[in-house]
This record gives C-alpha cells, structure tokens and sequence, in this order.
C-alpha cells in the first residue's frame, strides 16, 4: 500500500491567521498581543497541538482560562473557519493521489480543531474519509519525527512507500528524516507532479519485487 500524507493549511486551504485572530477578538474583546501572549506560544497553542490536551472540552476549558472568559465553542469554530479558503486544484491532487493509495491528512492542530474538521474543512471529506487527523492525536507536532513514525505505525506502512507533503521547509525535512518521500509544496500542479512520480516509482519497485515480498512491505 501507498500511503500519501498532506498538511492542510497553506497547502489544500489559504490560511490567513490574522483573520482568525480578529474573528476571536470579536469574541473576546482581546487585541492581537493579547491573544499572542495568553495563548499563541509554546505552553499554549503549540503544546495543545503536540496533545498537552487530549480532549476537545479540555482544550476549550484551558483556551478560556488563558484567556480569562470562558469560549463559546461555536464561535470558536467560526474563528477558526474564517480563516480558511480552499484551494480546488490542491485537493484534486489529493483525489489523484487517492487513485493511487490512501490519503491521509496530517494537520498541526489542538484536538477542538480535530473534533470539527469535517465542519472547518468540508471539501475535504468526500476524498480522505475516515483519515482526517491533528497532530494532537499522534501525541507530538510536526516537524518531530515522532509524528510521522506514529503516522506510519498508524497505517502500517513503511516509509519508504509513504509520501508527504507540506508547506514549511522544516517540517519536509522532519519527514525526510525518517525515510518518507517529502515534498516542499509551492503550488497544486507542482505537487500533483510529485505524487505521480512517487507513485511511479514505487510501480517500479513493486514490479520487481520477489513473489509476495511488496503485499509484506
């Protein structure tokens, strides 16, 4: 089986975080820096998308306690989707992709953000399914290691037949350390590119593969 991993922000949608910072201050009557220095750091954003919280009504509770008021969850998605355009050309490339193996999703985000992903990202339902996933789940964060090793395990795959791709140099670089074929996304027809030719290759290679030995990969 191939296995094709896809980040979603600022790869299969626009992501504009300071909308999504001016719909919260909306909600919250908190400016910009506030927001930043209650919540957007490393013991706040960044360890809920490394799974510092485990459940979605956890997150929220110390969301709000950050921020001193509790969050009306439904706002809160609607400050997260504010910031979301799809991007078409990016998510046909990942039906192709699913032509071609399982697609999964691989998204650095808190578990709040995971429970309404089929709410904040419904263009994206109908091609991933089942496998639309935070880093939160997996218990770390891109660019750790241990994010894609847990994506692996996950699906039982070996990296050497899983492909990924990504907006940031440093997380391409986190998955090409453990042996996945990792590709820096600059734009749809680029990255479709890319898919067709990891899968090509790996044609290959179960072509010449002994009788059994790539269904044991």
């Amino acid at each position: 089986m191939l296995l094709f991993i896809f980040d979603m922000d600022d790869v299969l949608y626009d992501y504009d975080w300071r909308a999504r910072m001016s719909a919260l201050t909306e909600l919250t009557g908190l400016g910009l820096a506030d927001l930043r220095a209650r919540w957007w750091h490393e013991t706040g954003e960044v360890a809920a998308e490394a799974g510092a919280w485990t459940d979605a009504d956890s997150y929220l509770a110390a969301f709000g306690e950050a921020l001193g008021a509790p969050v009306d969850e439904d706002g809160w998605v609607r400050a997260r989707a504010a910031a979301m355009t799809p991007r078409p050309e990016a998510i046909a490339a990942v039906h192709r992709a699913a032509e071609l193996g399982t697609v999964t999703l691989l998204t650095n985000n808190n578990p709040l953000a995971g429970r309404h992903l089929r709410v904040l990202a419904p263009e994206l339902v109908e091609v991933f399914g089942e496998h639309l996933h935070t880093s939160s789940e997996y218990g770390a964060r891109k660019p750790d290691p241990r994010v894609f090793r847990a994506v692996l395990d996950r699906f039982g795959v070996d990296a050497a037949d899983a492909f990924f791709a990504d907006d940031l140099p440093e997380n391409v670089a986190g998955a090409a350390s453990v042996g996945i074929t990792a590709h820096l996304y600059t734009s749809p027809a680029a990255m479709r590119e890319a898919v067709e030719a990891f899968a090509a290759s790996r044609t290959g290679v179960a072509a010449g593969a002994g009788a059994g030995d790539y269904e044991r990969r």
